[in-house]
């Protein structure tokens, strides 16, 4: 009989650490505390299982849940000494989600859970505090209204605002007991003239209603943004963990609280948080109220007013630090950590692995491999590599002059330039336009995460370094500034001020997250350094991998990049990039126009010298490492004019006839040239092309042969191949150029002809292709158009409705189609192999610097992978982390 609901409290739990997948992070990790023996409040976990379940059958539950539900329920009673619903001493609960992957504030939290007007009233004797009693109340009714009875925000905003405002309160802690029973009173009218029905006070209805509602959250269109970002498939669900209650807004002897056990922007090795006194979890991580440091040290670093909890409650911060140094050194990993402290007496909320900066990852691993808590193995594993691409981008100056805006808390490091928006949705227009954008807000809410991914920066003028903002954008990787009080945003008028200064909408102003700033305009920016715990990681992680990695580049500053990052080779140039340059795409034209041999020989004579440079400064550049060409592929068209327009205006600026161009170009017009004219169709019809081409390479590579005396190694990629005659009879050319310019030169060129695979068909006749092919290269890009049947360029208007509806659980663009085009490289690489012993195999496509995909074809035994050069560094640290490891 499946068991659906699992306990936990003091001294006991059902679960552990290991059943992260069934009852999530949050309650493995609640699980884990109390066999840790930690001060965790008792409560029970519906499992990840019960989520699916309410999906695959009509939003209903399985059979014996309720009846699990109501036994845990009576044991939560015995173990608390309260009775859910008891109008004299009531158990108060929180029913907060809690998926196996970290989503901070994409599901839905009800704290307070179990008041009405009769409990109410119990739970102010019970505390003898009615201003607390209330106050949770209102809290209740507020949370429950708007995330069950999925009522706005601003509904219940608007009361309590105008009530301070009658009386001159600045504050929501200046509000007296009556002032909180007159709220709960216009909160429960508001509801009923909302709904038509009252606000629900029977316990148990306020239960499932809250259990379903966080299900349903799960759902929900910013965590199916999330889970699209983070790549978190929609089949895991998620668990719902019912918690009693421990109040933090029960005076000054009580607070709540976040910490990190390191600084999760820095890595650095402190104790790092923020907690308020007299509050409860949500005002720390909405950003509602500014919180104030943990620790002494930090209050003087950041010079905060107010005292740090080390100092208001030592004897609570004490047991805190011996409980954030045992959570370290159990899950042997940085941790996120959230508590309350209840008149005094302190409890664990949650412990999970913190999100943390790339930078902060790479030192948190590094010097936990120092100090011998993990290996050097497992500090590889730690690293997410997408993470790394936030360390290959340019930082702010040191020489830049700082014209400075306003001033915050350093939330998340890295700095950006943009235009300044309000709209989290204008943001994520403009940006799908290219346009940088910086989202500027009082405060991020979830719903906002649409507008924080498509921004370059976050400022907020609300919020600690713990709020919804911070920890969101250092998962993101974007710069953030949080709490920067300095600044005002006016309503409704699209402008913010700043130390007497205003900035619109579309103002440019610049974001320095590492210090908190924000600056005047665009600022300019600094290369990144990768030295220092970036380097000894990738040295680690390069001593673990066996997959090569190589770059796509055909300009110097491409090839340059590459080396810089690390690549091993290039793994594609694409010389047609180089036939656009406007010194040469005159004499393309010319060879495309030309009706005889003779006229395209002539022009293609006229692209040689331009073209052998290009070859001979990448070689100069890549030394004796590999570099694979490929030879011209895009259909001849795209180097023409398309409209009548624009063929007199290239005909007035380069002399050719205007009316030859325009016929030719609607000659060559294809309905649908990605499987046209194409690769090696052209040298089929047009042998010269990829002879002018070979001769280019085989002169480029003589020439640093002898200028340097080290031989390039050139790797000569034919492609849109579908059998081996087409292959043989182009390599058969190839072969008679190189044999000419050994005779010219008299230098032999050490060289390899291989192929792009494609197609499909290439993939299953692969056997074939490869008793003439000495290389295979896989395009990815090409092979997922024509084996899915899918446009790259026009995909996009339904992928998202694919993805959101579980029929893909990854863009097939960004992350290989493991079963469909994994299926096809994986033939073709045994095939390949079973004809050609050793053949060397790689891919090319942008999958080559996609972690998913680099472990996957890592585990096919291909030889190297090939993507941009900003993506080096991210796929040499997959290619290690594909390796399996044995924990030391």
């Amino acid at each position: 009989m499946t068991k659906w609901v699992y306990r936990f409290g003091p001294g006991h739990a059902d679960g552990d650490a290991g059943h992260k997948n069934l009852l999530g992070g949050k309650g493995a990790n609640l699980a884990e505390m109390c066999s840790l023996g930690l001060p965790v409040p008792a409560g029970f976990t519906i499992t990840t299982e019960v989520c699916t379940h309410f999906y695959a059958n009509g939003q209903s539950y399985p059979d014996g849940l309720k009846a699990e539900v109501a036994e845990a329920l009576k044991k939560l009673e015995a173990e608390t000494g309260r009775g859910f619903g008891d109008p004299k001493n009531p158990l108060l609960v929180s029913v907060r989600s809690g998926a196996r992957a970290s989503m901070p504030g994409m599901m839905d939290t009800i704290l307070n859970l179990g008041l009405n007007d009769e409990t109410a009233e119990g739970l102010a004797k019970q505390a003898g505090d009615r201003r607390f009693a209330y106050d949770s109340y209102r809290r209740f009714i507020q949370m429950y209204s708007n995330v069950v009875l999925d009522l706005d925000h601003g509904l219940f905003e608007e009361i309590l605002g105008s009530l301070k405002d009658e009386n001159e309160y600045r504050s929501d802690t200046e509000l007296s007991a009556d002032d909180w029973v007159a709220i709960v009173a216009k909160y429960k009218d508001a509801v009923k003239a909302a709904l038509g029905r009252p606000f629900p006070a029977d316990a148990h209805e306020q239960l499932w209603g809250a259990v379903g509602a966080v299900f349903a959250s799960w759902r929900n269109p910013r965590a199916n943004t999330y889970r699209r970002l983070n790549n978190i498939p929609e089949s895991w669900g998620t668990a719902v963990n019912v918690q009693a209650m421990v109040f933090g807004n029960m005076g000054e002897t009580s607070a709540t609280g976040v910490a990190f056990t390191r600084d999760p922007s820095t890595g650095r090795k402190i104790f790092y948080g923020e907690y308020l006194i007299n509050a409860q979890g949500e005002d720390v991580v909405a950003g509602l109220r500014t919180p104030k440091p943990i620790t002494k040290a930090w209050r003087e670093e950041t010079k905060e007013g107010g005292l740090s909890m080390e100092e208001a409650l030592p004897d609570v911060y004490g047991q805190l630090v011996e409980v954030y140094k045992k959570l370290e050194g159990h899950y042997r990993d940085m941790q996120d950590i959230e508590f309350t402290v209840e008149k005094g007496r302190l409890y664990m909320l949650q412990t999970r692995s913190g999100k943390r900066t790339a930078k902060a990852a790479l030192k948190i691993a590094a010097d936990m491999a120092d100090e011998g808590l993990i290996s050097r193995d497992e500090a590889v594993k730690r690293i997410d590599p997408h993470s790394l691409d936030q360390l290959l981008h340019p930082t702010i100056s040191e020489k830049a002059h700082r014209d400075i805006v306003c001033k915050g808390l350093p939330a998340s490091p890295g700095a950006a330039a943009g235009k300044v928006v309000f709209d989290p949705d204008e943001a994520a227009e403009l940006a799908a336009k290219g346009e940088a954008v910086i989202l500027v807000r009082d405060e991020t809410s979830p719903e906002d995460i649409h507008g924080m991914h498509a921004a370059r920066a976050i400022v907020t003028a609300r919020g600690g370094m713990t709020s919804h903002a911070a920890v969101v954008a250092r998962g993101m990787g974007r710069p953030c500034v949080c709490g920067a009080a300095e600044m005002r945003i006016v309503a409704g008028e699209d402008r913010f001020t700043a130390r007497g200064r205003t900035f619109k909408k579309g103002d440019v102003i610049t974001v320095d997250g590492a210090k908190g700033e924000v600056l005047m305009g665009a600022v300019e920016m600094q290369e990144p350094e990768l030295t220092g715990d970036f380097a000894r990681i990738m040295e680690w992680a390069d001593g673990m991998r066996k997959l090569k990695v190589r770059a796509n580049a055909e300009t110097p500053e491409d090839a340059a990049a590459a080396r810089r990052f690390g690549a091993e080779g290039i793994g594609l140039c694409r010389t047609e990039h180089m036939f656009f340059d406007d010194e040469r795409i005159a004499a393309v034209r010319e060879m495309i126009l030309a009706d005889k041999p003779a006229g395209r020989v002539a022009a293609l004579a006229k692209i040689l010298p331009f073209q052998r440079a290009d070859f001979v400064e990448l070689f100069r550049i890549m030394g004796d490492l590999p570099v694979t060409i490929r030879l011209l592929d895009p259909p001849l068209h795209e180097f023409l004019p398309h409209t009548e327009e624009d063929c007199a205006e290239v005909a007035a600026a380069t002399g050719v006839d205007a009316k030859a161009l325009m016929d030719r170009a609607r000659e060559l017009h294809e309905v649908n040239p990605m499987l046209g004219f194409r690769g090696c169709r052209l040298a089929i019809v047009y042998p010269e092309i990829y002879d002018m081409q070979a001769r280019a390479i085989f002169e480029a590579a003589s020439a640093i042969a002898e200028e340097t005396g080290k031989a390039p190694a050139p790797e000569i990629m034919i492609p849109f191949v579908v059998s081996r005659p087409e292959l043989a009879r182009i390599k058969t050319r190839v072969e008679a150029v190189a044999a000419e310019v050994a005779k010219e030169t008299g230098r032999t060129v050490e060289f390899q002809v291989g192929t792009m695979i494609e197609l499909p068909r290439a993939a299953l006749r692969a056997d074939e292709i490869a008793e003439e092919a000495e290389f295979f290269s896989f395009g990815t890009n090409d092979l997922t158009q024509t084996t899915m049947g899918l446009s790259r360029d026009d995909s996009g208007k339904f992928l998202g409705a694919y993805i959101d509806k579980g029929l893909f659980e990854t863009d097939p663009f960004v992350s290989i189609d493991q079963s469909g085009v994994g299926e096809l490289i994986k033939i073709a690489a045994e095939r390949g192999r079973a004809a050609r012993p050793g053949l060397k195999l790689g891919i090319c496509g942008e999958h080559g610097g996609d972690p998913a995909s680099v472990a996957f074809v890592a585990g096919l035994g291909l030889d190297y992978v090939s993507c941009s050069p900003f993506r080096v560094p991210i796929a040499r640290l997959a290619a290690a982390q594909a390796v399996p490891f044995q924990r030391e």
